[in-house]
């Protein structure tokens, strides 16, 4: 991007550069800030718990240990006798259910499904703190560069009041450019004292990503000429969004529900075997069982159940393409306006603050010359002042631009350098 700071001057930040501190840069502050997130910790721990829950989706379930007493008398001379009776049995058995292995890997497939989103959106919080750091960046350095230029208009308008007021005294002047040029200072100063709110506020912000770092005082932008996206092949670029991605997951998570829905028409069988015990005239026995649900009602349950899950899953593939067109459409915009933008700086650069400059320049000599009045003065350096505080303006707005285009995806390379 051409930098407005070379024509306005902008000398604010280079002194800053220079203060004992080490000046904080964009990248240096996103790395601030991915180091202090939680929230990706909070991603990575989610996603271990998925992969740890597909592991153990895929085993079959515990068996059950089944203990009892069968056919115990209640009454006559036997009752509550253990051993007298024939039919009374101490019985001890284990039952296992045989889930079927397509439905057992299913089951884990979901969970594995279920880590990769949780991983797509650890991305996507990786792309947003990257991008709010970015913005809350830029904000701040924008609002020095503000109050930077204020101050100096400022230190201007007070020697013109002094100036002023000596012609004033010497008959040059009338009474009235003396209240014009007080007038100005008092204008500039509140203006001043509310660009100083703003920058305050745009550092409280940084520290939000960066915490203490945000006291230290800002390096210069990165150069922000170009943004990592093609209007012509936006889709295919924003596919991999991490939000598309997440998407895409939950997609895969509902299809993947549809298929074990599917697999849950045909029913897993139950098997039993128990050793029974009975008193030492009688002999002792072993049972065996098999138990199978009977789907009686199919159509109703089953079928209305992977018609459910299926239907989830064309949802989850609707709201996905709508999201992907919306992103595309908003993303197309912020393009055309950070095209926009850049041309409206360098016309900003190629005439207006030059003209600015020329036309105060041009007031002052024909004030020196006695051809003009102050007050003609001061407006043509307060016209000079209004250009050159919008060009910094629209060069912020440009700069949030770059920032939302250049962060739509997250910068992996930062993230593993983080981690290493």
């Amino acid at each position: 991007m051409h930098r407005i700071w070379n024509i306005v001057g902008f000398l604010g930040l280079a002194a800053a550069s220079t203060a004992h501190a080490q000046p904080l840069s964009l990248p240096d502050a996103q790395r601030l800030a991915l180091a202090r997130s939680q929230q990706l910790a909070a991603q990575d721990s989610a996603a271990a718990a998925s992969r740890e829950m597909a592991v153990a989706a895929g085993q079959l379930p515990d068996p059950v240990l089944k203990l009892g007493i069968d056919n115990l008398p209640v009454n006559g001379a036997e009752r509550f006798s253990l051993t007298r009776d024939f039919m009374t049995m101490r019985r001890i058995g284990v039952m296992q259910e045989l889930t079927r292995r397509e439905k057992r890997d299913l089951r884990a497939l979901r969970l594995g499904r279920e880590a990769e989103k949780s991983l797509a959106e650890k991305d996507a919080a990786v792309a947003a703190i990257e991008r709010e750091t970015a913005l809350a960046w830029l904000e701040r350095y924008y609002a020095e560069a503000l109050a930077a230029v204020l101050a100096e208009q400022v230190a201007q308008a007070r020697l013109e009041v002094q100036a002023a007021e000596a012609a004033y005294r010497g008959a040059r002047a009338g009474q009235a450019d003396v209240i014009t040029a007080h007038g100005t200072v008092a204008s500039l100063e509140d203006r001043a004292s509310e660009i100083g709110r703003r920058a305050a506020v745009a550092k409280s912000n940084l520290a939000r990503w960066v915490g203490d770092a945000a006291e230290r005082p800002l390096a210069f932008p990165p150069a922000m000429d170009s943004i990592p996206l093609e209007a012509n092949a936006l889709e295919a670029h924003l596919s991999g969004h991490p939000e598309i991605v997440a998407l895409l997951r939950q997609e895969e998570i509902a299809a993947t529900e549809a298929r074990i829905a599917q697999a849950s028409r045909r029913p897993d069988w139950t098997v039993e075997v128990a050793y029974q015990q009975r008193g030492p005239d009688f002999s002792n026995m072993v049972s065996l069982g098999v138990s199978v649900p009977l789907p009686w009602d199919r159509a109703n349950r089953q079928d209305r159940e992977a018609a459910s899950k299926l239907a989830m899953a064309q949802q989850a593939r609707a709201q996905r393409e709508e999201l992907l067109r919306a992103h595309a459409g908003e993303v197309r915009a912020m393009i055309v306006e950070w095209h926009s933008g850049r041309e409206r700086l360098a016309r900003y650069g190629r005439d207006l603050l030059p003209l600015a400059r020329e036309r105060a320049q041009a007031a002052l000599a024909a004030y020196q010359g006695g051809r003009t009045s102050a007050t003609e003065l001061l407006g043509a350096r307060r016209n000079e002042a209004e250009i050159r505080v919008q060009a910094v303006q629209l060069e912020m707005e440009v700069a949030r631009l770059w920032a939302r285009l250049s962060f739509l995806l997250p910068d992996h390379a930062l993230h593993e350098e983080l981690r290493k």
